[in-house]
């Protein structure tokens, strides 16, 4: 994946849903290599770039992951525009990142690497949903 050409908010949401595409792609890959833990980082990038795709359609982008994930509970899942159940799985997936990434003792398991994996899934292919037809009304 080559750098970005500049564009406007559509271009920039395009370009993070493809990098949350690769980065679900990596995820899968290193599940079938048996490294949870690397997947379950993957897994949540994935997460995290498809969420960002959203924020780049409201000229929103933020410094610190926190951020980025507060902002879209608060303007999308609160608001109705995404099931709460995003909320809690896009937190437990940012926990398990955690612990995956910095707990010596952090046991990642085939389980819950699938598990992330399906929910970056599903949240791409939602806010891909999202983002298209918000885009379609642009024109």
């Amino acid at each position: 994946m080559g750098q970005p050409e500049r564009g406007d908010v559509n271009d920039l949401a395009r370009y993070r849903l493809e990098t949350a595409k690769s980065d679900l792609q990596s995820a899968n890959i290193l599940i079938r290599e048996k490294e949870y833990r690397g997947a379950n980082n993957r897994a949540y990038y994935a997460i995290y770039h498809a969420i960002s795709a959203a924020h780049a359609l409201d000229g929103r982008s933020y410094k610190r992951h926190k951020d980025t994930l507060a902002n879209f509970n608060k303007d999308y899942v609160k608001t109705g525009i995404f099931p709460k159940e995003f909320g809690r799985k896009i937190a437990l997936a940012e926990e398990i990142r955690h612990a995956s990434d910095y707990d010596d003792f952090y046991l990642a398991t085939k389980e819950k690497a699938e598990e992330q994996a399906l929910t970056a899934k599903e949240l791409i292919k939602q806010i891909e949903t999202y983002c298209v037809n918000r885009m379609k009304d642009c024109f």
